[in-house]
């Protein structure tokens, strides 16, 4: 492969998603940061010397084309790892389609979008996409309802897109981790009232380590699925 491989990486910011870009920035690989903000693009590309940024609202995925029509996309990806999310509980009885269809953009119709965008640069590096989803994407628990539904969403297009480029060569798995200690964990936490202690979940690096393991995968193997649960 000529030059180092080329990743684009919502969620950059924190959590999972910094974990994962401080491991491929140190081994020299080339990044492409999404953020939501001009401000925010600035404040990535100072942690990550070197790294590109593309600015879009994965909030409004209507005008994410609009967005990208207007910077400049990298010509090869050999990844596209989509890490960004967002959380707010609630019962049903209670949830506001507000609330169902912010978390549904930015978790769900966004990374499609994305996808979508990506995937001829994806088909000619015969790269690889990655979903960061949730436990909640394979099982929906009280108060979890619009969260889990964008979750269960993301699975099935994960699997339909793997379905559909397979014979293109690219790869696609989706990583189910339980509670990750980080910023989104940290609300989660306050939503439900309970005191937070991030030494009982997930370190961030040990899900970035599980993604890596599935990036760096030999070519005549896939992972589809993996299943990341506390050990605490």
């Amino acid at each position: 492969m000529a030059g180092m491989p080329t990743h684009v990486i919502t969620g950059a910011g924190s959590g999972i998603g910094a974990a994962v870009a401080r491991r491929l920035h140190a081994r020299g690989d080339e990044l492409v940061l999404h953020a939501r903000s001009a401000g925010r693009a600035k404040e990535l590309a100072a942690e990550f010397p070197g790294a590109r940024t593309l600015v879009g609202d994965l909030a409004d995925p209507d005008r994410l084309s609009w967005a990208l029509s207007h910077q400049s996309l990298p010509g090869r990806v050999d990844s596209l790892l989509h890490i960004a999310g967002v959380v707010d509980l609630g019962e049903i009885g209670e949830l506001t389609p507000k609330t169902w269809r912010h978390q549904l953009d930015v978790n769900l119709v966004a990374p499609a979008e994305l996808t979508r965008h990506f995937l001829p640069q994806l088909r000619a590096s015969r790269g690889h996409v990655v979903f960061v989803n949730s436990g909640a994407g394979l099982s929906a628990h009280a108060q979890w309802g619009a969260y889990a539904a964008s979750k269960h969403g993301l699975k099935a297009l994960a699997d339909a897109l793997r379905e559909e480029e397979h014979g293109n060569g690219v790869r696609v798995t989706s990583v189910y981790p339980g509670r990750t200690a980080s910023p989104m964990q940290a609300k989660v936490h306050q939503q439900e009232g309970k005191d937070y202690d991030p030494g009982r979940w997930i370190d961030p690096e040990s899900v970035a380590t599980t993604i890596l393991t599935a990036l760096d995968l030999p070519r005549d193997a896939e992972v589809n699925d993996l299943t990341v649960r506390p050990g605490r």
